[in-house]
């Protein structure tokens, strides 16, 4: 024997034996002895299979797979939905003189005789199969036959009627009832084969009594006459199902069992034929072989799969490849995304996605060369250079946008540099002979546009309107979440992970709540909330607790969703929550700004409610430091994104700051801004700063950005200078900067000529101006009274910050140079 036959055999006994709670006196071997020995007992003994029969006699109080049973006395058939009783019963009922209401109110409602459990003929080992009836039927039709007509108890004292033996099983093989004709089947599979039989004239009598299904039973499930690896995948997909927390019914399983038992399904993983239109069983099907791949899947095996399932590698979705012409850059793509998919999180499988659907823009152009790109090694500079030029093209029609065409070269340049970090492109690998300049260098990305001001918060008056008509949202937990939303400024994500858990107090008893930074992977983050937040988060607390009192409140999330959630464990998706939410503000009437601007209704999402908290807290006057901590955000130009100066509120602190504009000799310019150009306005909205410490006007130097100071930015000596009292901290931190020089300088410093010194030591004429400059400042601040103190101190604060956000480097002073002068040469003079 080989060594691969022997690893062969080895493999095939370690994956073969009995495994009785599942199916007795059966030894199973391969996929099903590996999925038998994944079922749990305990949960088979909770569904009520029976490994002998094979049915599942399902309890009706079970919470996925129970059912409504019958209110009548005696009666355990299942209730239809909209009724209290069984279609059986409602039937008996109405004929002895009930409605339907009387039979809905009844307290009690008579019970349904009995059907006789043995034959009455005694000893008799047969059992009546016909409802009601009280004798087998060999007896039976003895006593319907006998002539003359004798009653019943002259046929049972008769002692030529003697008891039988128990009759046969019923020839179909998926039935568990005995057979009661001469033809070996029960009576409702006699009736079936006779009406099989006078339709069918090529009827195959054997081929029938295999595909058959049983004699439905209410809260019974058959399982007989499939293969022994079907009956283990439905039971383990019934199994991964309930503890999903989805709900089955009996109705659903058994069309199933009975379709795959007419197919003659060898599994339910490989047998892909319709089995029914039902949608629900067809959606059922399709969960149940989900559940069974991805249990004898692994990511080795998944690899060699043209689509990923990524609940495989521990993600949502999907992953394709089949976009991918060229084997070679198929094959090094998987390598590389499966490198990849381990070092993101949450939906962090989404970039690799991306990163992926640029290589399938690449492959589609690779296409087009002759050899249609099959060949890494016949690829080089010049391949990628005409891809750059074809997405330039896409741009400049219209096709892709500036940010897109930027974001496929950034995905190119990082798959293409891990292909080559893995190690593919040396001999023997799946890129092999790829050249080094097969790839996007830094300069081929072009420029990224720059970010406008933001711009996704919504105006107030807006979110006046979308909180007067929030009763209207629903389901309650997305009605809850939205007001979470608006009121904290939190990611809807992290909102919808909140755990019950979620609402704690301060020492000094003020509402806090308690999330995850999942974005961050910060955890156990608190930020400060109203009580009126508090309230509708204690409201939701007491509903969920009331909707789940067995459940731990420890384990319970304060937004369960009503879908396969009969434990309160799983909160609802952000699908959900962005589905709800759309709707909702399509049902609202036309939202207009306060100048009669209708507002775009797609833009009203629950992410906008972010940009909403920081605006309004950045109107507020909170300092960017403090939002930043708001918004759980470790960078200030992160939080810059999320809001914007409001153009009338800058304008006003504009205002305020201009009227307090002073000359280089401590004069002022103007007392009322309130005629200030809009010109004048622009230059102060863009934070523009020409030279340090103020303005200047100087043409030469304006139109050189600040560079091109003629007296080396001397500000406080030329009568091109303005500043105002937002530049106070800067004179005063110059003044400074003056002082400490000439004290450094007046030291001895040997190596230094006079004439450097002296031209470096700031001069006296130049302190003592800008000394006065900043005591008139001071002087005009002090004559104000408190409250228009306090205007100006927010005014200066708005500026200085917008003004920090909006710097313009002015680099070192420079003089215009001279303009060339040609020369003739002697040879031409």
């Amino acid at each position: 024997m080989t060594a691969v036959g022997l690893a062969e055999r080895i493999a095939v006994e370690q994956d073969c034996g009995e495994s009785p709670h599942v199916l007795d006196g059966v030894v199973v071997i391969g996929t099903a002895a590996r999925l038998a020995r994944m079922l749990d007992r305990r949960f088979l003994d909770e569904a009520g299979w029976d490994p002998r029969t094979r049915v599942l006699s399902l309890l009706a109080e079970h919470r996925l797979l129970g059912r409504t049973v019958c209110r009548a006395e005696g009666c355990q058939n299942t209730v239809q939905s909209g009724l209290t009783v069984c279609h059986r019963c409602c039937t008996r009922l109405t004929r002895r003189g009930m409605n339907t209401a009387e039979i809905a109110a009844a307290a009690c409602l008579p019970a349904e005789p009995a059907s006789a459990t043995r034959c009455a003929v005694p000893g008799c080992r047969c059992v009546p199969t016909v409802r009601h009836a009280v004798l087998c039927e060999p007896h039976a039709k003895k006593f319907r036959l006998r002539r003359p007509p004798v009653s019943m108890q002259q046929f049972l004292a008769d002692p030529r009627v003697r008891p039988l033996p128990p009759m046969p099983a019923c020839a179909v093989a998926a039935c568990t009832r005995p057979a009661d004709s001469a033809r070996g089947y029960c009576n409702t599979h006699y009736q079936r084969w006779r009406s099989a039989l006078g339709t069918n004239p090529e009827f195959d009598s054997h081929r029938w009594q295999a595909q058959e299904s049983g004699v439905a039973e209410c809260g019974r499930v058959n399982l007989r006459a499939l293969p022994v690896l079907v009956v283990v995948e439905v039971l383990f997909g019934v199994q991964q199902r309930v503890r999903g927390g989805a709900k089955i019914t009996e109705v659903e399983l058994r069309v199933l069992c009975d379709g795959l038992r007419r197919r003659q399904a060898a599994s339910i993983t490989t047998d892909r034929a319709e089995i029914t239109r039902n949608k629900s069983v067809r959606s059922l099907r399709s969960a149940l072989t989900q559940h069974v791949r991805r249990a004898l899947a692994d990511p080795g095996s998944e690899q060699a799969k043209d689509t990923w399932d990524l609940a495989v590698f521990g993600h949502r979705g999907s992953l394709s490849f089949t976009g991918i012409g060229q084997a070679w850059l198929a094959q090094s793509v998987k390598r590389w995304a499966a490198e990849q998919l381990p070092r993101h999180r949450g939906r962090g499988a989404a970039r690799v996605r991306g990163k992926i659907n640029a290589l399938r823009l690449l492959s589609e152009f690779l296409g087009r060369r002759p050899d249609g790109g099959l060949v890494a090694s016949a690829l080089g500079r010049s391949d990628i250079e005409d891809f750059l030029n074809r997405l330039a093209y896409l741009e400049s029609v219209g096709e892709i946008s500036r940010y897109r065409r930027n974001g496929i070269c950034r995905d190119m340049r990082e798959v293409l540099a891990g292909i080559r970090a893995l190690g593919l492109t040396r001999p023997g690998q799946t890129a092999a002979g790829l050249a080094g300049d097969f790839a996007i260098e830094r300069g081929d990305i072009p420029a990224e546009p720059e970010r406008g001001e933001p711009g996704r918060d919504l105006p107030p008056e807006v979110l006046a309107i979308l909180c007067a008509h929030l009763d209207a949202l629903e389901p309650v937990e997305v009605r809850v979440a939205t007001q979470i939303g608006i009121d904290t400024g939190r990611r809807p994500e992290d909102i919808l992970a909140l755990p019950l858990n979620c609402l704690h107090r301060d020492k000094d008893g003020s509402a806090v709540l308690v999330y995850d930074n999942a974005k961050a992977n910060r955890l156990g983050r608190r930020v400060p909330i109203g009580e009126a937040t508090a309230k509708v988060i204690a409201a939701q607390q007491d509903r969920v607790r009331a909707m789940f009192p067995h459940t731990p409140p420890a384990e319970l999330t304060l937004l369960p969703t009503p879908r396969r959630n009969p434990e309160g464990r799983k909160p609802i998706s952000i699908d959900t929550l962005d589905n709800r939410h759309r709707e909702w503000i399509s049902t609202l009437p036309v939202l207009r700004t306060r100048d009669g601007v209708e507002v775009d209704k797609t833009k009203v999402t629950p992410y906008a409610y972010r940009h909403c908290y920081a605006q309004r807290h950045a109107d507020a006057g909170v300092p960017i430091d403090v939002l930043a901590e708001l918004l759980d955000h470790r960078s200030y130009s992160m939080t810059r994104r999320y809001y914007r100066i409001g153009e009338d509120r800058r304008r006003d602190a504009v205002d305020t700051v201009t009227a307090l504009s002073f000359d280089r000799h401590g004069n002022r310019i103007w007392r009322d801004a309130r005629m200030l150009l809009e010109s004048e306005r622009a230059r102060h909205a863009v934070g523009e700063v020409a030279v340090p410490y103020g303005t200047c006007t100087e043409p030469t130097n304006v139109k050189a950005g600040g560079g091109a100071c003629p007296v080396r930015f001397r500000c406080v000596g030329c009568d091109h200078f303005r500043t105002n009292i937002a530049f106070l901290p800067d004179l005063q931190a110059y003044l400074d900067d003056l002082l400490r020089t000439r004290e450094r300088l007046a030291a001895t410093i040997d190596g230094v000529d006079d004439w450097a010194r002296a031209d470096a030591t700031p001069t006296d004429e130049e302190i003592t101006r800008i000394r006065r400059l900043i005591n008139r400042i001071k002087a005009d601040v002090a004559d104000l009274n408190e409250t228009e103190q306090a205007r100006i101190d927010d005014a200066i604060a708005i500026v200085r910050r917008h003004r920090a956000a909006h710097t313009v480097p002015l680099g070192m002073p420079s003089l215009t140079p001279p303009a060339p002068t040609t020369i003739a040469s002697e040879a031409t003079a």
